[in-house]
């Protein structure tokens, strides 16, 4: 039976065209003493290729991953600050925790629990954009409510200290734009972000619910400042600090040497807890002067 030769499809004209392309040839001689000698043979070995050719892992991962990533930690973000505000309003509507002490509490959670989500976005580089939405959210919330456009009270008795909606617009505002500056500025590079977060939430935050229980003994330049207050400051200040960068760096975010990290943290809180305790309260916000001294001596310290 005669075989017939099949065409040559366009698959098979490429395989020909490109057969040298992934093959080795090798000539192999006869031997000189074969009784039977014949031309050289040319044997062809495939090379350990595939068809069609290597894709890095990296091009085959979909564009919006990030994207959707980023998407997600900023909207999951939202319902955890939504529901700590929502949860200390509860409490002190039901008597359970005063006013004062549920405002603290808020302050401090808001920040740290905001800076410790930052590892939950992608590495892309409008990450810090998306993170950075979520204190934007807060702050266009504070602007409507601080100039009665919408009335909240429950946001009012858990962020101010008289009830005032205009206290909306100094210091609960200052905060929260401390917030965003952080996460746009330094964000994960660098440990003065998570620095200055933690003196002006957990250490300005606790020196004030200290120095309201303890503070009877007063400062000698500053009748509203008490001793237990800036050492309250100082002591969880540099604890919430070492706490948070031993976080990234268990994260792999930042290489310290703990030994000279710890001592650039103590300066840092006690230039911190100095300048809190000045008289000039009444002039700029602690949630102003804190964060930023905190900023400068940081940079300066750890060089970055």
């Amino acid at each position: 039976m005669a075989l017939r030769s099949r065409p040559l499809t366009p698959s098979h004209s490429f395989l020909r065209r490109n057969v040298n392309k992934y093959t080795t040839a090798i000539h192999v001689s006869p031997h000189p003493h074969c009784l039977f000698p014949h031309p050289p043979v040319l044997l062809r070995f495939r090379r350990p290729v595939s068809f069609p050719p290597h894709i890095p892992r990296s091009s085959l991962t979909p564009a919006t991953a990030p994207l959707l990533q980023d998407a997600g930690a900023t909207a999951a973000v939202l319902a955890g600050a939504y529901s700590l505000v929502l949860t200390f309003d509860t409490l002190n509507h039901r008597n359970l925790i005063q006013q004062s002490l549920s405002r603290k509490l808020v302050h401090i959670l808001s920040g740290l629990l905001f800076a410790a989500c930052w590892p939950i976005f992608s590495t892309s580089t409008q990450a810090r954009y998306f993170a950075s939405v979520v204190p934007l959210v807060n702050c266009l919330r504070l602007i409507v409510h601080g100039f009665s456009l919408v009335t909240d009270e429950g946001l009012i008795k858990s962020v101010t200290r008289e009830g005032n909606p205009q206290e909306l617009l100094r210091g609960p505002l200052y905060y929260v734009l401390i917030l965003i500056f952080c996460a746009l500025a330094f964000w994960r590079e660098s440990p003065t972000g998570v620095i200055s977060l933690a003196m002006m939430c957990g250490g300005d935050g606790v020196a004030d619910i200290i120095g309201r229980r303890f503070g009877s003994m007063k400062l000698p330049y500053n009748q509203h400042k008490s001793w237990a207050g800036s050492i309250s400051m100082f002591i969880c200040g540099f604890l919430i600090s070492i706490g948070m960068l031993y976080y990234y760096s268990a994260l792999g975010y930042f290489q310290l040497d703990w030994t000279w990290a710890f001592q650039r943290v103590a300066l840092v809180a006690l230039v911190a807890t100095v300048v809190e305790s000045l008289p000039i309260t009444e002039i700029v916000d602690d949630n102003i002067t804190v964060p930023l001294v905190s900023m400068v001596v940081s940079m300066l310290s750890f060089g970055y």
